[in-house]
């Protein structure tokens, strides 16, 4: 392989962009915890670039429970634009339920917006056909509003189910990094306890409805087990990884190196 792309002979500015060769922007929320890797908090795990930049003032109470989300548009737009400016390829977010802001974002910005895993199930309804629902594991079900689902273009009563992992308290490793009135002053998870936990509720969710044909984990803390939980349901799992890696193919496509 050559030693730089032969089709780079020139280069240019591309308008109010200060870098080159980006990936991903990432927008995150406003909050001190921890990821694993493969949580898109954590970058070390990805094979492409991404650039964090925080929406200031939003964290995971305000955004997923909070009763003035209208009021955390201003900083997550601002995050979005200087992801653009920095020369972002494309923009995802951190939460699931940045859904909310999917056709805000994207209007504000010229590149291409991912702002929820939840993008994908519509893709998950198409490819398991009407026969068989779509389970969406949630952080928080009561939490998710028709608003979150439209916004990525899921049609109110489609063919999904959803459960919040969380609304049963089996999920306290998780529920110690991200609720504040729960977690320690230093937020701390044990890997194979969280695994445990998650693996045993998508199982559960799965096992309730036998005519599920796939599941989308809309929660960026579920991604690191991903694997696990689709070795234990047997489906085609969508996590924020599947997005990620897709998002990351469209904007910057790759070439491809062969023989005939």
């Amino acid at each position: 392989m050559p030693a730089h792309d032969p089709t780079i002979r020139r280069i240019h500015a591309r308008t109010n962009h200060v870098c080159y060769g980006m990936g991903l922007g990432i927008i995150v929320l406003d909050d001190v915890y921890p990821g694993f890797p493969g949580d898109v908090r954590n970058a070390s795990a990805y094979p492409f670039p991404i650039q964090y930049e925080i929406a200031e003032g939003v964290d995971i109470a305000s955004l997923v429970r909070g009763p003035f989300r209208d009021d955390l548009l201003a900083p997550v737009l601002k995050a979005a634009r200087r992801l653009e400016r920095m020369g972002c390829r494309a923009i995802a977010a951190e939460c699931g339920y940045f859904a909310w802001f999917q056709e805000e974002i994207a209007d504000s910005v010229s590149v291409a917006v991912f702002a929820s895993s939840l993008l994908q199930v519509s893709l998950a309804q198409m490819v398991c056909g009407s026969k068989q629902i779509v389970g969406i594991l949630v952080a928080s079900s009561r939490h998710l509003e028709g608003r979150h689902l439209t916004s990525v273009g899921v049609a109110p009563g489609s063919n999904y189910v959803v459960h919040g992992a969380g609304d049963d308290g089996k999920t306290p490793q998780f529920a110690s990094l991200w609720n504040k009135d729960l977690r320690p002053q230093t937020p701390t998870a044990e890997y194979e306890l969280a695994e445990a936990d998650i693996v045993r509720v998508a199982r559960d969710f799965a096992a309730a409805h036998p005519d599920m044909g796939a599941m989308v984990l809309e929660c960026t803390g579920f991604q690191p087990f991903a694997r696990a939980i689709q070795q234990e349901i047997g489906m085609p799992v969508f996590s924020w990884s599947t997005l990620l890696d897709y998002a990351y193919s469209v904007a910057v496509h790759r070439d491809f190196y062969g023989h005939v």
